[in-house]
């Protein structure tokens, strides 16, 4: 009877970002007997994936969908972009502009929920919270609130320069203070990574530990 109304061949479902509507995709094909082709994910246009049953219906047990979480990283993976990032780091020059750059590349991956409940084990912890698309907005504000100077060397931000910068990006010295402790644990983390003797010593130090819990 439907076909006999509305003559189509698959099915595009729209807002798919929860456990809730991922139900219906799983059980929508026996009711209209047509294919779901591609699901939304968010509210921009490029926000639409490819449907795979499998991996919906690993995200909705809480398993994570990994394969889909890689596959939009190497969409958005810029290799010489990547090259660049590396020769920074190798000289530890990691600075805003390049976090900045990281952020961004993180937002057109997709909302932060939906990459969330990409990871295995995530999808319940962050079932109920409310994780807006914008989640973002408050890092970047904070970041274009500094001066050039202060993006390649935050060693100068000091009281008052923070207070500007939160007052520039309508956010709180709390909030940036939080921004500076995370993007300092980055970047220590990324310094660790060029250095390739720290690195595989870090590597064994756990491999050791590994053999000690045995």
């Amino acid at each position: 009877a439907f076909n006999d109304r509305l003559d189509i061949d698959g099915v595009v479902l729209t807002k798919l970002d929860g456990d809730a509507r991922g139900g219906a995709a799983l059980s929508i094909r026996s009711v209209v007997d047509k294919p779901i082709k591609f699901i939304g994910t968010g509210e921009k246009l490029e926000a639409l994936d490819e449907f795979h049953p499998d991996r919906m219906a690993g995200r909705i047990l809480g398993m994570g969908d990994v394969v889909s979480l890689v596959e939009r990283a190497q969409e958005q993976f810029d290799e010489e972009q990547a090259r660049k990032l590396q020769k920074k780091i190798a000289k530890d020059q990691f600075g805003f502009d390049d976090f900045l750059e990281q952020v961004q590349q993180i937002k057109k991956m997709g909302n932060m929920k939906d990459l969330l409940g990409m990871v295995p084990g995530m999808g319940k912890a962050i079932k109920g919270l409310d994780i807006p698309d914008d989640a973002f907005k408050g890092i970047e504000a904070m970041i274009n609130s500094m001066t050039p100077e202060e993006r390649r060397d935050p060693e100068l931000i000091n009281g008052s320069r923070r207070q500007r910068i939160a007052s520039g990006s309508g956010t709180t010295v709390t909030e940036v203070n939080k921004l500076l402790k995370q993007f300092g644990e980055t970047r220590k983390m990324m310094k660790l990574m060029g250095d390739k003797k720290k690195m595989a010593n870090m590597m064994r130090q756990m491999q050791a530990m590994q053999g000690m819990k045995r």
